[in-house]
């Protein structure tokens, strides 16, 4: 363990995982335990939560495990109220929770648009919406949003919400950052490449003929000819939520390999 978060209390918001493995927000929940947080470990299923809270705690980790609807303010305010009522501040809000649908407008219904922008640009909302009060009075905090480069690139996925709420999420980001920076709350994005976790394999893997069709292919596109992993975006996210990224606020940051260069 090293201490680039001692003593901070992070609260991460689907920190557990869709399947065996790891997703980005459970390997960030990891690695600011092992970092010196004490992670609230948030997901809508309970039982994911509280694996990566028993994957922390045999680590010697601090953490809890928490059960909330991003897409609810009520739900919301309760775990943001656990954690201050646990522990008195907050110093990272990490939101990790993200969902995409196939489809163009005319193949996607109205319900499915609403889905992917409530899970995807609305929840950053309202998680701000009730922790921005105490940071401000705090004046410090960190925020990081996990994007997409999906919002600044066609990823060949027909995927139109997901665009859409992805660069809404870019810019959600950039607004906070210049309204709140003089009150020493910085807030930034990630913006994830092609990665290997298994949320791809609920999520894509009906675009191919098999798993091992989109692995390939996935790898294939990258510069690299390899996808990255969740330990990649759990490192960018530990950068930004420390104080090595002190003067650093209002960056969407692609961790893609390289792949948002590239001009098709």
């Amino acid at each position: 363990m090293t201490d680039r978060l001692k003593d901070k209390i992070a609260i991460v918001f689907g920190a557990g995982s869709v399947g065996p493995g790891w997703g980005n927000g459970k390997a960030t929940a990891a690695l600011f335990a092992r970092n010196g947080a004490h992670v609230a470990c948030v997901d809508i299923n309970r039982a994911a939560a509280e694996e990566t809270v028993s994957i922390i705690s045999g680590e010697g980790g601090r953490a809890s495990a928490h059960a909330c609807d991003v897409t609810k303010s009520d739900s919301i305010a309760q775990v943001v109220a656990e954690v201050m009522a646990a522990h008195g501040r907050i110093d990272v809000l990490h939101n990790n929770v993200g969902y995409a649908q196939m489809g163009g407008p005319i193949e996607l219904d109205e319900a499915g648009w609403d889905r992917t922008m409530d899970i995807n640009v609305k929840s950053c909302f309202l998680t701000a919406k009730h922790v921005l009060p105490h940071m401000l009075a705090q004046k410090s905090g960190a925020i990081v949003n996990v994007s997409s480069i999906a919002a600044i690139r066609y990823t060949g996925y027909p995927y139109s919400a997901y665009y859409a709420s992805k660069a809404a999420v870019n810019n959600f980001t950039m607004g906070l950052a210049l309204q709140y920076a003089k009150d020493g709350i910085r807030v930034n994005a990630i913006m994830p490449g092609l990665m290997n976790t298994p949320l791809i394999f609920q999520q894509i893997s009906g675009q191919y003929a098999n798993a091992d069709e989109m692995v390939a292919a996935r790898d294939a596109a990258c510069p690299s000819g390899k996808m990255g992993t969740a330990w990649d975006i759990a490192k960018a996210a530990l950068f930004l939520a420390s104080d090595d990224a002190a003067y650093i606020t209002g960056v969407s940051l692609p961790v893609d390999g390289g792949l948002s260069c590239r001009a098709s």
